[in-house]
């Protein structure tokens, strides 16, 4: 079996945030490594046929409301379903998950992590780079991850991500992919977990 899991997700995406504790303990249960790869959405969706939250139908944005307060509630988990920073730019957070990335992938994980609380717990604001980097101060992962984030590699990373996850398949986020089969959503977890047991 692959001891790999390939981890595409939004920096923004709630129910990335809502999964994120459950796929690390998944990860160290089964002795895996998570490949961090934060994606573009908004590139990912007008090839698979997504549409952002904005343009989705009344309803629709209504029951995901719904849905999401019966996740974390199910899960136990603190969200405030509708944050005052969101929707927000979710790009510079990646920058600094992806620079994060080549220190390990522990790191870039704790601070993906970090990023969905900041967003769904804590009310702060991911798009300010002051935000940034008080967040990955308290992870203990500032030092030289400010000036790398902004790297013009860094940038280029996210968009080759993004231009993989299309070509994977991949069409929202969280998606978790083992041996190219998709697992998307973190309520596809139960079935990652057994298919990290075969």
């Amino acid at each position: 079996m692959n001891r790999n899991i390939d981890y595409y997700f939004a920096t923004i995406s709630p129910y990335a945030y809502l999964g994120h504790d459950r796929l690390v303990a998944l990860a160290q249960k089964h002795g895996a490594t998570v490949a961090v790869k934060p994606i573009n959405l908004g590139e990912v969706f007008p090839v698979s046929g997504g549409l952002p939250l904005s343009k989705r139908a009344p309803q629709r944005q209504a029951y995901r409301l719904v849905e999401l307060e019966r996740w974390a509630r199910y899960l136990g988990k603190p969200m405030r379903i509708q944050p005052q920073f969101f929707p927000v730019n979710g790009d510079l957070a990646a920058h600094w998950i992806l620079a994060a990335v080549e220190s390990g992938s522990t790191q870039a994980l704790t601070l993906a992590g970090a990023v969905g609380r900041a967003i769904w717990e804590q009310d702060r604001n991911i798009a300010d780079a002051a935000t940034m980097k008080a967040i990955a101060t308290e992870c203990g992962l500032a030092g030289a991850l400010e000036q790398r984030a902004q790297a013009p590699e860094i940038a280029e990373k996210y968009a080759a991500l993004t231009r993989e996850a299309i070509a994977r398949g991949v069409f929202g986020a969280p998606t978790y992919v083992v041996e190219d089969e998709l697992f998307w959503g973190q309520d596809r977890l139960d079935f990652l977990d057994r298919k990290m047991a075969k």
